[in-house]
């Protein structure tokens, strides 16, 4: 599993969530509902317990918890940002 961050999604987090540098963000697994795809990720900032992927973009540190490595069994995950949405795409 490989996390990494484009800068369009670091320019955004700053831009349009109000992140500063230096911030901690936790990417995890959440329930969204029950259809074809009843998992999604959540953004929030934490410190890491137990990271299993942990990556530097810019300023920021972004991780993402053992507990949640399931989701991307030997997949990667890029955090991205489109039409000035966060946008996660597993490959």
């Amino acid at each position: 599993m490989e996390l990494s961050v484009t800068p369009s999604a670091v320019a955004c987090f700053k831009r349009e969530w109000g992140y500063e540098s230096g911030d901690v963000i936790r990417i995890f697994v959440r329930y969204v509902s029950g259809g074809p795809e009843p998992y999604g990720f959540g953004i929030m900032k934490d410190e890491p317990m137990d990271p299993a992927a942990v990556v530097k973009a810019d300023s920021f540190t972004f991780y993402m918890e053992q507990k949640d490595s399931w989701f991307l069994d030997r997949k990667n995950l890029t955090i991205d940002c489109h039409n000035g949405d966060i946008v996660f795409k597993v490959e």
